[in-house]
C-alpha cells in the first residue's frame, strides 16, 4: 500500500506516513495540528500490485499510457504512468468522459501519476436566472447612466459648451456600452471553454446601485480545465476580448468629451475624479492631442467614455495574478498549487496595504484573501508543460496589466 502524503490544516508542513486514513488528528510534528491527506508517495522500487479495476477503466489506461495500478481507494484508482502514448490530454480527458469518468495526471516524487475516478454530475443552465439579472443590470445601468448624463448636460450648460442634451440617449448609449464590454469579456471565456470542451455557463451579470449601475459579470465554469494551455486561454480570453471593445468605446466617448481650459474650471469639493492608468493616457492623447500633452485643458468625461473607462478598469482588476481571478489562473498555470496560495495571500496582504491610496482596495485585499485560501486547483494534467504559444499569451496578458493598471480607481475631492 502506497504512504500517504500529508498537509497540516495550521502550518502547511508536509510529511509522508504510512497511513491512508483521511485525517490524522495531532499528527503534526512541527505544531502538533491536524493533517490531511493530499496524495500518495509512490516510491521507486516498491512491489505493489493492486488487482481491483474495472475492466473498462483498464482498457481506458491502456489505450494511452503505459501504467501500473497501485492504489484503489474508493471509486479513485491510483496508477503510476510509465510511458505516455497519448501527448493531447484534452483527446485523452474526451475518451474518458464519454465512459463517465475523468481522469487527473499529476507529479508525486518524481513519479508521473494518473487519477482515474467518476466524472462529476454536471447541472443544467437555469436560463431564468441570467435573463433576470441581465434584465436588473440593464436597468441599473440605465440609472447610472442616466445620472451620468445629467452631469454630464449640466456641464455643457455650465461652460456654454456645445453637446447632445438628450439625457435618455445619452444613457442608453452608456448601458449598452457597458454591457457589451462586460458581456464580450464573459464570452471570451464561454468561447475559450467551449473549445477546450469546458463546461461553463452563460455570462451572468450582477446589477448594483452604484454610479456604475453593475459590479460586472461572471461565468460559472462547471467541469475541471483539462490542461495548463487551456488556463492560459480561459484566463486571457476575458480580458482580450473586453479591451478590444473598449478600445473603440473609449475613443468615441473621449471625442464626445469637452476640454475646458483649466483657468476657467473653479475649484470644487465633493466631485469624483477617476483614476488613469497608462492605456487611458496613450487613448486620451491619441484622441484629445497637444491639449492633453501640455496639460493646459480639464476633460470632463462623457458617459460613454466612461464606460471605456470601466471596460480598462475591470480588464486590471481580472488580471490581477490571485486566487481564482482571470489573472490567477494564468498564474496557476506556472506555479504549483502551494506556491500560487502562497502567492495570492501575498497579493492580498498587500492590496490591503494599498488601501491608504483607495479605501476599496481593503475590499479587494480581504476577498482576495477569503478566496484565496481554498486554493486553485490547477488543471488535470500538470505534467505537459506550457507550450511556446500560451507562454507568449500569458506575456501579453501581463503586458496589458501594466498598462491598464490603476492605483487610485476613484477618488473624492
Amino acid at each position: 500500500m502506497p504512504k500517504g502524503i500529508y498537509e497540516c490544516v495550521n502550518c502547511g508542513h508536509r510529511e509522508v506516513f504510512e497511513s491512508n486514513e483521511a485525517l490524522l488528528e495531532g499528527a503534526c510534528p512541527k505544531c502538533g495540528g491536524d493533517m490531511v491527506l493530499v496524495g500518495f508517495s509512490l516510491e521507486a522500487g516498491e512491489d505493489r500490485v493492486v488487482s481491483d479495476v474495472s475492466a473498462e477503466v483498464e482498457e481506458l489506461v491502456s489505450r494511452f499510457y503505459q501504467a501500473e495500478l497501485v492504489e484503489k481507494r474508493g471509486e479513485v484508482y491510483v496508477f503510476r504512468v510509465q510511458e505516455i502514448f497519448e501527448r493531447n490530454f484534452e483527446v485523452v480527458l474526451g475518451e474518458f468522459e464519454s465512459k463517465g469518468y475523468w481522469a487527473a495526471l499529476k507529479k508525486a516524487n518524481g513519479d508521473v501519476v494518473l487519477y482515474v475516478f467518476p466524472a462529476g454530475e454536471i447541472k443544467p443552465d437555469n436560463p431564468k436566472m441570467g435573463i433576470t439579472l441581465f434584465i436588473l443590470t440593464l436597468l441599473s445601468t440605465l440609472w447610472a447612466g442616466y445620472v451620468l448624463a445629467l452631469n454630464y448636460i449640466a456641464t455643457l450648460d455650465e461652460f456654454g459648451l456645445p453637446g447632445y442634451r438628450n439625457p435618455y440617449v445619452t444613457a442608453i448609449a452608456f448601458s449598452l456600452s457597458v454591457l457589451a464590454i462586460l458581456g464580450t469579456h464573459e464570452m471570451g471565456h464561454k468561447i475559450a471553454a467551449t473549445i477546450h470542451n469546458v463546461k461553463a455557463t452563460f455570462p451572468y451579470f450582477i446589477p448594483f446601485p452604484n454610479i456604475l449601475g453593475t459590479l460586472g459579470a461572471v461565468i460559472r465554469v462547471k467541469s475541471p480545465v483539462p490542461t495548463r494551455d487551456a488556463a492560459v486561454d480561459l484566463g486571457v480570453s476575458g480580458p482580450l476580448a473586453g479591451i478590444l471593445v473598449a478600445i473603440p468605446v473609449t475613443i468615441i466617448g473621449l471625442r464626445l468629451s469637452p476640454l475646458v481650459p483649466k483657468s476657467l474650471v473653479p475649484p470644487t469639493e465633493g466631485g469624483v475624479y477617476f483614476g488613469t492608468n497608462l492605456f487611458f493616457v496613450i487613448l486620451e492623447r491619441l484622441v484629445l492631442g497637444g491639449a492633453i500633452t501640455e496639460n493646459d485643458y480639464v476633460v470632463f468625461l462623457h458617459p460613454v467614455a466612461i464606460a471605456g473607462w470601466v471596460g480598462i478598469l475591470v480588464t486590471f482588476l481580472n488580471l490581477i495574478p490571485a486566487a481564482q481571478l482571470d489573472g490567477g489562473h494564468i498564474a496557476r498555470a506556472f506555479m504549483s498549487e502551494r506556491l500560487h496560495r502562497r502567492f495570492s495571500i501575498g497579493i492580498g496582504l498587500a492590496l490591503i496595504l494599498l488601501s491608504y491610496l483607495w479605501s476599496g482596495w481593503l475590499i479587494w485585499g480581504l476577498l482576495i484573501l477569503f478566496i484565496g485560501s481554498t486554493g486553485n486547483p490547477g488543471a488535470l494534467d500538470e505534467v505537459t508543460p506550457v507550450s511556446r504559444s500560451r507562454k507568449a499569451l500569458a506575456i501579453l496578458a501581463l503586458f496589458i496589466f501594466i498598462l491598464t493598471a490603476t492605483p487610485v480607481p476613484l477618488s473624492v475631492e
